[in-house]
């Protein structure tokens, strides 16, 4: 990785990390949790970038701009949210069980 990826890739954090900040307060709240969720449990792709979270952040400002309450947005099961949203995704538990088997 060259150092202008490195800084071009800290712009892309940063201009993310203001539109969460400019989130609702509940939103926002919803948004760490589901962030802390997601880096436990791991899903392969978090690492590969942020198109995850710049999706979620996109479907929050959706749901913020037609007023509607975060928990409205993902259901009051939150993890379950989650869940649904890597069900495809590898993580890094599945690729240990893979390199177990072999």
């Amino acid at each position: 990785m060259s150092i202008h990826d490195m800084i071009e890739g800290k712009k892309e954090w940063r201009a993310h990390a203001a539109r969460v900040k400019a989130l609702p307060p509940d939103y926002r709240i919803v948004y760490k949790e589901i962030q802390k969720y997601l880096y436990k449990v791991g899903p392969v792709e978090l690492s590969e970038g942020n198109s995850l979270f710049s999706g979620l952040v996109g479907l929050f400002e959706e749901g913020a701009a037609a007023k509607k309450g975060a928990l409205e947005v993902t259901g009051k099961d939150v993890a379950a949210f989650c869940d649904e949203l890597i069900k495809d995704s590898k993580t890094y538990a599945d690729l240990y069980q893979e390199k177990l088997k072999k």
